[in-house]
């Protein structure tokens, strides 16, 4: 007598991205793939949360920039609920600041929108299997940002402001403190980037994803 096979397990799948077009078509090449089932989409970060608290899913496929809630918050605001949630990032972003504060943020895979369907699949089966899936290109960049050294949280906040064209007077007034202190501060910047003006470190830090823009 023949024994029964067991059925094959389905992971469920809630994806995250602001573009219906992308959604659907993820949606469908998982559900056709074999092995998925998306439970839920979600059009924003808050949505996203929602979606997840409400469905539980194995597995959340989430982009870094939505509106509402960016994709860093909404998988914090996820991983506070419960710290075993497997979250993948599927985004355009490659700059080694957003692949650094994904994966520290507790994503279990990073993969771009270029990458191909197959590799799609394959990283959100290993990350439903309790795997991480990093591919070489991104796993390069990260490594490069832990071994670099990283802007303070202060830096951050002035190139921020650098940014929006304001001048040392201006930042040192909105942030209370003294303009001696901004000079010290972006020269630390243009040190840490490896730049040579305010202009080249804003260049750099919004390719890096160290600052919006």
């Amino acid at each position: 007598m023949y024994g029964v096979a067991a059925p094959v397990k389905e992971f469920r799948i809630v994806i995250a991205d602001d573009h219906p077009v992308v959604r659907a078509g993820i949606a469908t090449l998982l559900e056709t793939s074999g092995g998925f089932k998306v439970v839920a989409q979600a059009n924003t970060g808050v949505e996203a949360v929602e979606q997840w608290k409400r469905h539980r899913p194995d597995l959340i496929l989430i982009d870094l920039k939505m509106p509402a809630m960016g994709g860093l918050e909404a998988i914090a605001r996820i991983r506070a609920e419960s710290a075993d949630a497997a979250v993948v990032v599927l985004t355009t972003f490659d700059g080694d600041e957003d692949i650094f504060r994904a994966m520290k943020g507790g994503a279990r895979g990073y993969l771009l929108k270029d990458a191909s369907a197959e590799e799609l699949v394959a990283c959100l089966r290993s990350v439903c299997d309790g795997r991480s899936y990093i591919p070489a290109g991104i796993a390069g960049k990260l490594a490069s940002r832990i071994s670099t050294n990283a802007l303070t949280e202060r830096e951050r906040q002035i190139l921020a402001h650098v940014a929006s064209g304001e001048s040392n007077k201006r930042i040192a007034l909105k942030l209370q403190i003294t303009e001696g202190t901004v000079k010290t501060h972006i020269a630390s910047v243009l040190s840490k980037l490896d730049a040579t003006s305010r202009t080249e470190a804003v260049a750099i830090a919004r390719r890096r994803g160290l600052i919006d823009g």
